[in-house]
């Protein structure tokens, strides 16, 4: 039994890796080292709630200050680990304190990739990763400015839903030739395009950002240059080209590494007594047969939890259905399962009435969904993808069938 877990990271799959051991009788020690002076804190509200100032920094929190007390959590707060030891077991930070260890859970997470063009590094330029930067891009969005945000994924469109709902004028620069191109089929991709045009948002789709100049006396960003020599005028950029997979310790400590920290099944890595857990992990996925990095707050919890009971000497494999969501206007997309390899996609009511759904299937099989206001579709459609069901199109297409009906 372990008795010394050190986790390095201070978000959902640490909170709940803590909260699983202790209820489960963990009476050892737990020390937590997050780069951040803040206690762990919610995620998904800095580009929704938090961003438009209707929810307090105070909300983000996962637990509330006690909990740590409670739980005889030794905190390290606002501190990094600068080196990993698998052998003899211990972290060094920062400010040269060496805490060792028993076991080690990663859950380091991602951070924004960086883009790669000229004036990149303008004041005027953001990204969005913690709370920090919330505060200054909200700081920054006075009613009227213009905004341009570079990336048409998650974060992009939800950053540009909640400027467009603060007065400010919202242009969305997309290097794909449509929005949300990795993760959404055409027909939600056209859905959303035409939403965000509709609250105002201009989208630029197959836009190549070339170049960021400033203005010649403040040097702040003023405006944006794409293929062609086409310039957008900017009051703040917003950068959302995606996440990678903080690994670098991970990787300088010798441990398999490929889009993350490579695990198992059980969350374990290439080192018996290191687990990993939430976005900077690569887990073998047993309901799809690959493994895969999934960056959501579903999977952070999930991983936590399983990392725990394994610490604990409960053999748990790690194979959940994978669900995301995100708000943009007054719209919920939730995403169950990954559709990679998909074959077909079944439209399962119309788009026009603002709720319907994308199903995807692989061989006949239902591997995903895409629910826009349809709720009862994606709470049926986790039951139907961990089953391997395989539906009738015809039955599936139907919105006046349930969805749990469509076998």
């Amino acid at each position: 039994m372990y008795q010394r877990i050190v986790i390095v990271g201070a978000g959902q799959a640490a909170v709940q890796t803590i909260d699983t051991l202790r209820r489960k009788g963990f009476t050892g020690q737990l020390t937590v080292v997050g780069d951040e002076p803040y206690l762990p804190y919610q995620r998904p509200p800095l580009s929704k709630k938090y961003l438009a100032g209707t929810l307090e920094r105070d909300r983000l929190l996962i637990r509330p200050t006690q909990f740590f007390a409670d739980h005889k959590v030794t905190l390290h707060l606002g501190r990094r680990v600068v080196e990993i030891a698998p052998a003899p077991g211990n972290v060094r930070l920062d400010d040269s304190t060496v805490l060792p260890f028993d076991a080690l859970v990663l859950a380091t997470g991602s951070r924004p990739r960086r883009l790669l063009a000229p004036g990149a590094d303008l004041p005027g330029v953001h990204y969005l990763r913690g709370i920090d930067d919330a505060d200054i891009i909200r700081a920054a969005c006075a009613p009227g400015g213009r905004a341009v945000i570079i990336g048409g994924g998650y974060i992009g469109l939800e950053v540009a839903a909640t400027a467009r709902e603060l007065g400010l004028d919202v242009t969305v620069l997309e290097m794909a030739e449509r929005l949300m191109n990795r993760v959404t089929c055409p027909e939600v991709s056209a859905f959303y395009a035409a939403e965000h045009a509709r609250q105002g948002v201009h989208i630029h789709c197959g836009a190549q950002v070339r170049a960021l100049r400033g203005d010649a006396v403040t040097g702040r960003v003023r405006t944006v240059v794409t293929e062609g020599a086409r310039e957008f005028p900017a009051d703040l950029v917003i950068v959302g080209v995606g996440v990678a997979p903080a690994d670098e310790l991970a990787k300088a400590a010798g441990l398999d590494c490929e889009n993350g920290v490579r695990t198992d099944a059980h969350c374990r890595t290439s080192a018996q007594h290191i687990y990993a857990a939430g976005d900077c992990a690569s887990h073998l996925n047993r309901q799809y047969g690959r493994h895969m990095r999934l960056e959501s707050v579903d999977n952070a919890f999930e991983q936590g939890t399983t990392v725990a009971l394994n610490l604990l000497g409960v053999p748990t494999p790690h194979d959940k259905v994978p669900w995301f969501w995100s708000d943009q206007f007054d719209l919920k997309l939730v995403i169950v399962g990954v559709g990679f390899g998909h074959d077909t996609v079944v439209m399962r009511g119309d788009p026009g009435t603002r709720s319907f759904s994308a199903c995807y299937l692989r061989g006949g099989e239902l591997v995903a969904i895409d629910s826009i206001n349809a709720a009862k579709d994606q709470m049926a459609a986790r039951k139907l993808i961990a089953a391997h069901a395989r539906p009738d199109p015809a039955k599936l297409a139907n919105p006046a069938i349930a969805l749990k009906d469509a076998l």
